[in-house]
């Protein structure tokens, strides 16, 4: 029997779309707080996104996807571009087979909870608390000093995370915050140092992630005209959405 390239087509879309559906109930398995809260339709936007990026580094089969996007869950939908997690690139740029790259990937996560997350997520959470009463006093950083200054207000938050990672890589992220809150018109020490939380927190890529939509609506906000209304709407968010991360999540969420 003869199939045309149009039934080839075909079968190969029906196919992804059973796939998209599998993944979908997946993530809702795999992260059910996050995926009541932004929505079925939120959700499409994000896995197509990750199967997407997924291709990019030749991760085509079911198991490789399936972990890129559990890992989009973990560390942010742009991960794989994020200074926080450099070694999470390096394998995905590397010229393995693409089974053998998610595996390193995987046993890389294992170690990354075992020395990084902590017993039941305890130095996740500790660090979220942290991060929550960071946003609630007065800051200890000068406009001067403000990338070093960063620096040590995150090792002390999570000094197991920047331990894992290293000075230089969250140093990148803070310097990336940095010029992200700039775009936005955020020039003031509090403004600046709440972008670069939201990255150290939710990936350097939170400000356009579509698992957090609440980010980029509230920097897109064409009502909110001034800098700092924005900045000061975009903290009370934040700071409820940590609220109820703690309230809910006995084992914290990202970072």
């Amino acid at each position: 029997m003869l199939i045309r390239t149009e039934q080839m087509t075909v079968f190969e879309q029906d196919a992804g779309r059973r796939f998209e559906e599998e993944m979908m109930v997946h993530s809702k398995m795999f992260s059910p707080r996050l995926c009541e809260v932004i929505g079925d339709e939120q959700l499409r936007v994000a896995l197509r996104s990750a199967m997407r990026r997924a291709d990019d580094y030749g991760f085509t089969n079911r198991g490789p996807i399936r972990l890129f996007i559990e890992m989009m869950f973990l560390r942010g939908s742009a991960f794989d571009t994020d200074p926080q997690y450099p070694f999470d690139r390096e394998i995905l740029l590397s010229s393995g087979e693409q089974m053998q790259r998610a595996q390193q990937i995987h046993e890389g996560q294992l170690d990354y909870i075992d020395k990084v997350s902590g017993p039941g997520g305890a130095n996740v959470r500790k660090a979220l608390t942290d991060l929550l009463a960071l946003a609630q006093t007065p800051l200890k950083i000068s406009q001067g000093n403000l990338a070093a200054d960063l620096l040590r207000e995150l090792t002390r938050i999570f000094r197991q995370k920047v331990a894992y990672t290293g000075e230089t890589g969250i140093t990148a992220l803070i310097h990336k915050g940095i010029a992200e809150a700039r775009k936005y018109g955020f020039s003031t020490v509090r403004q600046q140092t709440l972008v670069v939380a939201l990255m150290f927190a939710f990936g350097h890529g939170c400000t356009g992630d579509p698992l957090y939509p609440w980010i980029a609506r509230t920097l897109e906000d064409e009502k909110i005209i001034d800098a700092a209304a924005r900045a000061d709407r975009l903290e009370k968010k934040a700071v409820t959405w940590l609220e109820h991360v703690l309230a809910s999540d006995p084992q914290g969420s990202q970072t």
